[in-house]
């Protein structure tokens, strides 16, 4: 791979221009997959399509989660980020990204990259970095496979209780010129994919296991109501009992029924719908008004504004996995949903949110849409300009989070679990973490004053709110906000409908 295959060899694991500060770094290492394969097939054609990869998912990818790419190398890059949980969501990001864009080519064309992440010491130079942090990502991204992200234990301990994704254990692999074994784990961006992984084998073997099972239960079925040899002349030649004779299931099912007389004028009932009707969500309709945006408490939430916000309806709840189910089976929603119907969908990317959002607008024929972020505070704070609805100290039982009482868990509570807001809505708090039309921005300087969706700059994020029962009670305040990528379906991620009068 260019200079990290120089850097493999060890070559690389001091400076050459003498030693520099250190500085502890999470490392990102790309390579491609099947490079020289896909050069010597195409190579003026590869070499523009890792070019423009590079150009629009890899370097702005890097840059959004706050990172800085150290160098390219022809077939792949190294990055290094101040936080551990950044480096891991870009690598997710660029990752599924890339499935995106391969989706529509035949597999021998694809550009996949390998990705390890290692977390460690490293010597910082201007356009390299060097030491054992590096040599570890690296070897990491040799083990892994093409289109997958592989982490060092290092980097899982930092990580593990903050990207709630599944975490496959690899075990302690030995790696060249590495003393000790590292620890690898594989990541898994979809938290469920963690147990479908593990129990493949198993659920194989259950598979066979239960096939043998149906076979031995049908050889011993047979075997005691087969009728004993020399008996079957006797019994076919026996006369049978022959009461009223009985229609057969065909005429039974061609006869026609004689009405009653009482009823035979009565017309038919007409025949019961086999659609089964539309599960729109219960909304809850908003009076406008003016209200403080924002607060002090984040530089993300400054600087406090006045917003005229018009009238509208919000969801009571959540969109729930039965009402995202509906979506699902119509074919216009990605995925089908798993857990409870009564719990709040997560997993969902923006992108997911807004195609739920049009389907229900078109098959209810109402102007079904996701809230602007200032509509979603207003809602949230319910007339209260406290630091949370209910006050300006934490409550339990008033919200699903982290901390903030009994009934925090492993997943969220089904809707509507916690008492409402004074506008009568629920889980604007915890739960899940909520997504808003609105593109995200690190502040509020230059937002809309009239309640309108934020979404001019750059869209490649857009806003949540609400906090997640993963989160701390800080994250349920009103006033919080974070952005996520666009395209990235992410645990704890769901979202509520408005609707425009």
């Amino acid at each position: 791979m260019g200079e990290i295959r120089n850097f493999r060899s060890g070559s690389h694991d001091e400076p050459p221009h003498g030693a520099m500060p250190r500085r502890l770094a999470a490392i990102i290492v790309g390579d491609i997959a099947a490079y020289s394969r896909l050069m010597q097939a195409d190579e003026e054609g590869t070499h523009v399509r890792v070019k423009r990869i590079e150009r629009d998912l890899i370097q702005p990818s890097i840059v959004e989660h706050h990172g800085s790419l150290v160098k390219t190398t022809g077939d792949g890059f190294i990055a290094i980020f101040d936080s551990p949980v950044e480096a891991v969501r870009c690598s997710i990001v660029i990752q599924q990204n890339l499935i995106g864009r391969n989706a529509s080519l035949p597999k021998h064309s694809r550009i996949e990259y390998r990705i390890g992440v290692n977390l460690g010491d490293v010597i910082v130079e201007p356009d390299d970095i060097y030491g054992d942090g590096v040599n570890i990502a690296t070897r990491i991204e040799g083990i892994a496979e093409p289109g997958q992200v592989y982490i060092s234990g290092a980097i899982y301990e930092q990580i593990k209780h903050k990207v709630v994704c599944g975490y496959e254990s690899l075990g302690d692999r030995k790696v060249k010129n590495i003393t000790d074994p590292v620890r690898i784990y594989r990541v898994l961006p979809d938290a469920d994919a963690v147990g479908r992984t593990r129990s493949r084998r198993e659920n194989a073997l259950i598979f066979f296991l239960g096939i043998t099972l149906m076979v031995i239960a049908a050889g011993v079925l047979w075997y005691l109501l087969a009728p004993p040899p020399g008996k079957v002349g006797e019994q076919a030649a026996a006369p049978a009992a022959s009461p009223s004779p009985q229609p057969s299931p065909h005429e039974a099912a061609t006869q026609t029924p004689q009405p009653s007389p009482s009823l035979a004028s009565a017309p038919s009932p007409a025949p019961s719908p086999s659609a089964t009707p539309l599960r729109e969500p219960q909304m809850v309709a908003i009076r406008g008004g003016s209200f403080a945006m924002g607060s002090n408490d984040d530089p993300t939430e400054r600087p406090v504004h006045q917003v005229s916000i018009k009238p509208f309806s919000i969801g009571k709840y959540p969109v729930t996995v039965q009402e995202w189910n509906e979506c699902a089976a119509a074919k216009a929603c990605g995925f089908t949903a798993t857990g409870k119907d009564d719990a709040p969908v997560a997993n969902v990317s923006w992108t997911d949110a807004q195609q739920y959002a049009a389907w229900l607008a078109q098959a209810a024929k109402k102007p079904y849409r996701l809230p602007s972020e200032a509509e979603w505070e207003y809602a949230a704070r319910g007339g209260t300009q406290t630091k949370y609805w209910w006050g300006d100290k934490l409550q339990p039982g008033m919200a699903g989070c982290k901390d903030c009482g009994d009934l925090a868990a492993e997943q969220p509570a089904k809707v509507g679990s916690f008492k409402p807001n004074p506008f009568g809505l629920y889980d604007m708090g915890g739960g899940v973490d909520q997504w808003v039309e609105d593109c995200w921005h690190r502040t509020y300087q230059g937002a809309p004053g009239d309640g309108a969706a934020w979404t001019g700059g750059d869209c490649t994020s857009h806003v949540l709110r609400s906090g997640s029962w993963k989160n701390d009670s800080r994250y349920v305040r009103p006033s919080n906000r974070d952005g996520y990528d666009t395209n990235v379906r992410y645990p704890t991620h769901g979202f509520r409908v408005a609707l425009s009068p």
